[in-house]
């Protein structure tokens, strides 16, 4: 409730209490209890539902359309009214392609009181910005759910590996770093550098070309020549790897929607010298706003509320050009982080709250999870002993929540509140994870790094909510080595500063190749469980798939 409601209340109750309730004539306001805002291809219907004891002087509701930045219906004027009831609807033309497009807009109900418009609660935003889409090519997944993060000069080998899902990062930084193409978007001529976008459809189309699924981690580097793509007054900060996305401002609204549009209609599949991306994450990590998605410091209600804002412009911009997109916001394994300090680091369990209620209070819309459920700590690949740490528990109370107790966030996510606009449970993918074949205390543990993926793989595959287990990665990193994460199945040199160059592979190569085919996936996996300490998978893995087969 608006904080002038909360003081007319006040006022009253104070009026009454002294006597003086005629001095006080100040008007009450109803709220809007419901209200939804759905699309066609030429206009806008805003429908609801008013409660309270007000009414409006003149009788009438009207309509305010207003862009995502701007919270106030101040200096608004009304686009349509409807005669003031219990229910209402209002209609009108959606201007989808012109610079006053109404597809991206938060829309208000207001009364007339007192020579003045007053607001009288929720927003609604458009929940399906895909009946405008420009491809409406069907989503189709794959066969099986392995992925991978992989080497660019070593497509052949991702190849041999059967790789099904497979990630790119898009940082605006670079992609708008030069100039080549032009992107004229509502009325507004945008560039971005052509090499750049080169190397992207050169990859993605050989990706998708293999009929792997290619999912897009969009990310928002410092930009000294966009700084409107900057949340207003962040300045660069060391420690900061990303930033958040803005779309607290009309210049940094604009040119988000611009860009995500700009990669969604050029990935979308209809050209295969482009490629298609089919899964698009907006942030990584955002429960880690320290370093991936920094905003300045922030409480966790203001830093929801300006995600969400951006969130749902990069949304919209994808829908609007890829019907069956699926668009996920990411968060890591720190489910209730004893370490948040709830300005810049909060727990991936109360960002998922406040994302969720953020959503549903202002229009439900398709948004997916990416998760990242790894090891702990990350040196170490055996996640199966974590509860050891005392940071696994087999309930929402869980510090962590990995590979050890994944079911616990898909049971989760199937409360009735998180549910779809369908109905339906909200499906998850495991866009990043990794087992270490180092330990800093006991070394090579190249055949522990296998089990870990083995069981975690058999895990995610036998989780009807899990769409996919992405690993990181084919090649090890020196970067991330030389901190204690040997992620890769081939090792690399360490004697060429960061580069990465595979020298050999190692034993979870082979296990990754065959772990998804029902003639090999078992013997693969055999070796594993004398390293768990199990008889048979199905002892430890909840509906496993491949129960079956077993001996």
């Amino acid at each position: 409730m608006r904080n002038e409601q909360k003081w007319t209340r006040r006022l009253k109750a104070l009026a009454l209490t002294l006597g003086f309730s005629a001095l006080f004539a100040l008007p009450a306001f109803a709220e809007t209890a419901e209200i939804h805002a759905n699309a066609t291809k030429d206009q806008v219907t805003v429908s609801g539902t008013v409660s309270g004891d007000s009414t409006s002087e003149d009788g009438k509701l009207y309509f305010f359309a207003l862009d995502p930045y701007n919270d106030s219906i101040k200096e608004a004027k009304p686009v349509a009214s409807a005669p003031y009831g219990a229910n209402f609807s209002f209609t009108a033309p959606l201007l989808d392609g012109t610079p006053d497009t109404r597809l991206y807009d938060q829309f208000a109900i207001a009364v007339w009181k007192n020579g003045r418009y007053y607001d009288i609660g929720r927003r609604a935003y458009i929940t399906n910005p895909e009946v405008v889409a420009k491809s409406d090519k069907p989503y189709e997944q794959p066969l099986t759910k392995k992925g991978l993060l992989v080497q660019l000069d070593m497509l052949s080998d991702a190849f041999e590996l059967g790789v099904k899902h497979v990630n790119v990062n898009f940082n605006f930084a670079q992609i708008t770093a030069g100039t080549g193409i032009d992107y004229t978007y509502e009325g507004k001529t945008y560039h971005f550098d052509k090499n750049q976008i080169a190397e992207y459809d050169k990859n993605i189309s050989a990706f998708s070309g293999k009929s792997m699924m290619v999912t897009a981690i969009v990310l928002n580097g410092w930009n000294d020549k966009m700084p409107e793509l900057i949340y207003p007054g962040v300045k660069k900060t060391d420690g900061a790897l990303y930033y958040g996305f803005n779309a607290a401002t009309k210049e940094g609204y604009e040119t988000t929607r611009a860009l995500m549009s700009f990669l969604a209609q050029r990935y979308n599949g209809e050209n295969p010298a482009y490629g298609r991306v089919s899964n698009w994450i907006i942030g990584n990590e955002i429960n880690n706003g320290r370093n991936w998605n920094y905003m300045g410091k922030m409480d966790i209600d203001k830093y929801v509320t300006e995600y969400v804002r951006a969130f749902r412009v990069a949304y919209t911009a994808i829908k609007a050009q890829q019907a069956s997109a699926h668009v996920f916001f990411s968060v890591d394994m720190n489910w209730n982080d004893p370490n948040a300090d709830q300005k810049t680091q909060y727990s991936a369990k109360h960002i998922i709250d406040k994302i969720n209620a953020e959503i549903n209070r202002n229009g439900n819309i398709d948004w997916q999870l990416a998760y990242h459920p790894y090891p702990y700590p990350l040196t170490e690949p055996e996640f199966w002993d974590d509860h050891t740490t005392g940071l696994i528990a087999q309930d929402e109370s869980s510090k962590i929540i990995n590979f050890e107790n994944l079911h616990v966030l898909t049971d989760y996510l199937k409360a009735s509140n998180f549910r779809n606009r369908a109905g339906e449970v909200r499906h998850i993918i495991l866009s990043e994870q990794g087992f270490s074949a180092k330990s800093p205390s006991r070394g090579d543990v190249e055949t522990q790094q296998a089990a870990a993926f083995a069981y975690a793989y058999y895990i995610a595959d036998s989780n009807p909510y899990v769409d996919a287990l992405i690993l990181s990665r084919q090649v090890d990193a020196p970067v991330e080595v030389r901190s204690g994460a040997a992620f890769g199945l081939w090792a690399c040199r360490m004697d060429a500063g960061d580069a990465i160059i595979a020298t050999r592979r190692r034993k979870i190569w082979a296990v990754f190749r065959d772990i998804d085919k029902k003639a090999k996936t078992l013997e693969a996996s055999e070796f594993a469980k004398s390293v768990i300490g199990i008889q048979k998978w199905s002892d430890v893995v909840p509906d496993f798939r491949w129960r079956s087969l077993e001996k």
